[in-house]
């Protein structure tokens, strides 16, 4: 393992391809919309930079992490030679599959298929590939270069060898893996989805502020970020896709988007991206 591939330049995949970097891995970012690299590049120098102002880096670490990255506008270059690729691109399933198809015809039999998909069938997006065996989930969290969870979903066909690989990757990125079965939501999103979307039934009823929801879940059970907080640095757009999505697989009424949720997507309020979730964030313009 020397050489990985992030297909998608956005919120997760700048993240990523980041500690890939700082790992030691030759990293190629690659994104079809023309401004994503530079924003991402941007991003990732940002973080490089806050790193070493809080001690967490040093300026030698960061400046390797940068001769490691590489930009590209062309998916055939950033998979050239790749031992490992892993899409986070939009969580959309047949933009999922259509992907992995088109890298199955890239890159040498041997390399690993990696999905960040947060919810989404990993079976489903393997059955794109001629080699079914070698897709795996590995879910990273937002702020990917902060969090410290990496999940591994393993589908009915996933071989041994690619989940080694995919936990070795993880633990050098300095990620914690856990593995969960390939079913709606896996672990993480199963759970963390009903926890959001009741916060989001209470700021509704008039329950409480969202600060002080978020407050009672930090300070009362130890949460370190609340649900609503995490909620807006998910992207409250990819929280609904996500609840919608769990709603009809698992059927559960807990799993469905409460109107607040849905009103605020359609305002364009989608959290700490576009700068009002429900939380007011900066924006660079400001």
């Amino acid at each position: 393992m020397t050489r990985v591939c992030v297909i998608g330049a956005g919120t997760m995949g700048h993240g990523i391809a980041q500690m890939a970097a700082l790992a030691g891995y030759d990293t190629a970012l690659t994104d079809a919309r023309a401004e994503a690299l530079p924003q991402a590049k941007e991003r990732i120098d940002a973080n490089l930079e806050g790193g070493i102002a809080r001690g967490k880096l040093s300026r030698e670490a960061a400046d390797a992490a940068r001769q490691h990255l590489a930009f590209s506008e062309h998916l055939r270059d950033a998979a050239a030679g790749a031992d490992l690729v892993i899409e986070a691109i939009v969580e959309d399933l047949d933009a999922k599959r259509s992907l992995i198809g088109e890298v199955d015809t890239l890159v040498s039999p041997q390399c690993v298929l990696a999905t960040n998909t947060s919810s989404l069938s990993v079976a489903r997006i393997a059955a794109a590939s001629s080699a079914p065996e070698r897709v795996i989930g590995m879910h990273f969290f937002n702020p990917v270069h902060i969090m410290r969870l990496v999940e591994l979903v393993v589908h009915d066909g996933t071989s041994a060898p690619t989940v080694a690989i995919a936990r070795t990757v993880a633990e050098r990125l300095g990620k914690v893996p856990i593995v969960a079965k390939d079913r709606p939501g896996f672990a993480s999103s199963r759970l963390g989805v009903v926890l959001g979307l009741e916060a989001m039934r209470m700021v509704e009823e008039g329950v409480a502020s969202p600060e002080d929801i978020d407050t009672a879940m930090e300070l009362g059970y130890g949460h370190p970020m609340g649900p609503l907080k995490v909620s807006d640095l998910v992207g409250l757009d990819v929280r609904l896709a996500i609840a919608d999505y769990l709603h009809r697989e698992l059927k559960g009424p807990w799993y469905a988007p409460p109107d607040i949720l849905r009103r605020k997507v359609a305002a364009g309020e989608l959290g700490k991206k576009s700068g009002r979730g429900f939380y007011e964030w900066p924006t660079k313009s400001s």
